[in-house]
């Protein structure tokens, strides 16, 4: 992958660097702040971005304003956030991008709940693919942020375990080990859940979450 990395921390920005390029990646740049970001994936045109939330010159939520733009002007970039923070204001419209045609991969990872380098190195190689990667807690801060909690209402505390796994990207089988319970439950489970959120069923684990997000950005 050529991956681009933004975050205001120069610590935080050389440790990506090694942590990817000893997995055989190439880091085109490595930025401290949003404007940089966007100029750096404007001249190389990388496979994935590694975006912080927050950085100069507000330290509000500049850098995830920055992926919103990059999913938007350049679609075949995956962006994958990586913060300390969940800001569900924004959070919405970028993963809501996801459900458009032809869009790449995104993904909401925190920094104190990754629990090991492969585990993120393998995330952003599937954001690069073009799938998904989310921090259950993102996905659970979202569901509750959403307008359509009448919907999410109806949702069993298992179904609400089920879809966060899902919207993990988690395949089926992945779930049942994760949750300790048979493929056929899962597949009820998730069965339930498109019939009570109104979603078209699909076997595909990354058009089930495309549909996810498409209810959250709704």
């Amino acid at each position: 992958m050529r991956i681009v990395i933004a975050d205001d921390s120069a610590v935080v920005r050389a440790g990506l660097v090694e942590i990817l390029t000893d997995s055989h990646h190439q880091v085109a740049a490595a930025v401290g702040n949003a404007d940089d970001l966007l100029a750096a994936v404007a001249d190389h045109r990388p496979d994935a971005a590694v975006v912080d939330v927050r950085m100069p010159p507000g330290y509000t939520d500049e850098g995830l304003r920055a992926a919103i733009a990059i999913r938007r002007d350049y679609p075949q970039t995956g962006v994958l956030v990586f913060s300390q923070y969940i800001e569900t204001r924004y959070a919405a419209d970028l993963l809501g991008a996801a459900s458009s045609g032809g869009a790449a991969g995104v993904g909401y990872l925190l920094k104190d709940r990754v629990g090991d380098v492969e585990e993120f190195v393998e995330a952003l190689s599937r954001v690069a693919a073009g799938g998904t990667a989310l921090d259950p807690e993102v996905v659970t801060q979202l569901l509750r942020a959403s307008r359509r909690d009448d919907g999410l209402g109806a949702l069993t505390s298992r179904e609400r375990d089920v879809l966060a796994l899902m919207a993990e990207g988690r395949s089926n089988a992945a779930i049942a080990g994760i949750l300790v319970v048979s493929d056929r439950s899962v597949e009820k489970h998730v069965g339930n859940i498109f019939s009570k959120l109104s979603l078209e069923p699909s076997d595909a684990d990354h058009r089930r979450v495309l549909a996810v997000l498409r209810y959250l950005e709704s």
